[in-house]
């Protein structure tokens, strides 16, 4: 049986002019679907998807989020180095996801996609346990004192590295296939569908930050605790988990119908091919589809930039804060993050039951509001946040001042932690509002065949905002350090100014709002 390509829907006249079957897909056996047929599709598989988005979570999070104890501890390298390797490899994750949508949309389809990304995050988790497990632990003493400890062979860091990228390159899968293919459950043209498909991204956020704030309380414990080879093998069982939950409703899904080639699992059917003329005008307009992304993509890349911070300067900020819990216990530094995990986790789900019927009463828009005007929320939340933030660090360093404490880069200044909650917290309401508006707005303005790709460009602007972000730091502490200054961001915070850095922050998000704005004014939705 020939099944259409997924530009006829795209480009040419409707072949289900009656709207009796959802536009572009199919089931499992390639059979056009019916509207309103609850066998195919909807949350009974959308969950699923979420439900090993929030393994992947678990796993990636709990693993960056304290790699750089293994590099120093166990591998030998310098903070400096392990640092270097740690961007290279995040960098790899969110910049590879370009290559794998298109391999995905142009050929293998989304679901193959992620079973042989699912296959290769198995493969290179199982390698990290085999390495981890013979690895020495050093202590820091030891690392500071340069004093012998056993160190790796050779093979075991190329052993290591090599498991690394693997679980990187699964992890890239991950982040476009996973999300597309959940979001392809949900009919656009179905009213109530409609709705779902955009809470389906606030659900997929929800569980992304269950999996990873859990992490943060579980992994790492096991990881400074119990060994990274017992941590590597835990994630390994989750991983092998989450392919038998994708694995179970291969017959309940909805396959989206691929350009000259079928989505649906490996069954014996082919896909139909269009003539050489057709097919080069899909492609032409496919591009222009695409391009047409790309303003929002430039003008929203401030964003990411101000979000690196979450992970870095704010945790740095609560290192020499006030963390004492009664008198004999500290809260570690980056457990502080758990409350941004948690505002993600409370704001994503209040977005669908509280903010969206509450807005809908005044608008008249099934979601509330528009895509645009979500990310631009979210932007202009991001720019409150980084004026809290500058207000609250320069109280810090007047405190530091008051009790003379800017020569000590390691005392601690008296001022609670707790401080640090609004901007951790703001942080995580713009990303409900910023960060799924982008997932939503990728997924949604390309065409049916090209979605993977529309979200592998939502990674690539988080993956060149760190970029930039680390070339800006270098820039402005360069700059504002010329003439014997301590510079804005020294290594001495309690000598630097990260309060004006903040707020240089904010005006470059005021930039950014005012150009988005500008924008969204004569963009015109593609037609559903």
């Amino acid at each position: 049986m020939a099944i259409a390509s997924a530009d006829d829907y795209d480009h040419e006249p409707l072949l289900f002019t009656d709207h009796t079957y959802i536009q572009g897909m199919v089931n499992y056996k390639g059979d056009k679907i019916k509207n309103n047929n609850n066998e195919f599709g909807g949350w009974n598989s959308a969950s699923r998807v979420i439900v090993i988005g929030g393994l992947e979570s678990f796993i990636l999070h709990g693993m960056s989020s304290n790699l750089i104890s293994i590099l120093t501890m166990q591998l030998g390298q310098s903070t400096a180095t392990a640092a270097q390797n740690i961007n290279a490899w995040t960098g790899f994750i969110y910049m590879l996801p370009v290559l794998i949508a298109y391999v995905s949309d142009a050929y293998l389809g989304r679901f193959r996609a992620i079973l042989f990304s699912v296959i290769i995050y198995v493969l290179g988790l199982g390698m990290l346990t085999l390495c981890t497990s013979q690895l020495t632990v050093c202590s820091d003493n030891a690392v500071e004192d340069n004093l012998l400890c056993s160190s790796p062979s050779t093979f075991q860091v190329i052993f290591f590295f090599s498991s690394l990228y693997l679980t990187g390159i699964g992890s890239a899968g991950y982040k476009t296939c996973v999300p597309a293919f959940g979001a392809d459950q949900f009919d656009k043209l179905n009213s109530n569908e409609s709705k779902s498909n955009s809470s389906f991204f606030n659900w997929w956020m929800f569980g992304q930050s269950v999996g990873s704030c859990t992490s943060h309380l579980i992994l790492n414990y096991i990881q400074d605790n119990l060994g990274w080879g017992l941590a590597s093998g835990i994630s390994s069982i989750l991983m092998v988990i989450a392919l038998l939950v994708i694995m179970s409703g291969i017959k309940s899904y909805r396959y989206t119908l691929k350009k000259d080639a079928d989505e649906v699992n490996p069954f014996n059917i082919q896909g139909s091919r269009k003539s050489g003329t057709s097919s080069n005008i899909s492609k032409v307009e496919d591009v222009k589809a695409v391009l047409r992304l790309v303003p929002v993509w430039i003008i929203c890349l401030i964003y990411p930039l101000v979000h690196a911070q979450v992970h870095t300067f704010f945790i740095k900020q609560g290192s020499i804060m006030d963390r004492s819990i009664g008198p004999d216990f500290q809260i570690p530094s980056a457990s502080i993050q758990i409350f941004y995990s948690i505002s993600i986790m409370l704001f994503a789900a209040s977005y669908d039951r509280i903010f969206v019927p509450i807005t809908q009463t005044f608008t008249g828009i099934s979601n509330g509001i528009t895509t645009l005007q979500r990310i631009g929320v979210g932007i202009f939340i991001s720019t409150i946040t980084m004026v809290v933030a500058g207000i609250v660090e320069d109280r810090r360093l007047k405190i530091a001042q008051e009790f003379g404490l800017t020569g000590d880069p390691k005392a601690t200044v008296p001022m609670v932690v707790w401080w640090l909650i609004p901007q951790y917290v703001l942080s995580g309401l713009a990303l409900v509002f910023a960060a799924v508006g982008l997932q939503e707005f990728f997924y949604d303005q390309v065409p049916n065949g090209l979605r993977s790709v529309g979200l592998s460009l939502y990674c690539t602007m988080f993956g060149l905002g760190d970029f930039l972000s680390v070339f800006l730091i270098s820039v402005i502490q360069k700059v504002t350090s010329a003439g014997g200054q301590h510079g804005w961001i020294a290594t001495n915070i309690n000598q630097a100014h990260l309060d004006y850095f903040y707020w240089f922050l904010a005006a470059l998000s005021v930039i950014e709002l005012v150009a988005f704005l500008c924008f969204s004014k004569s963009y015109a939705y593609k037609p559903m």
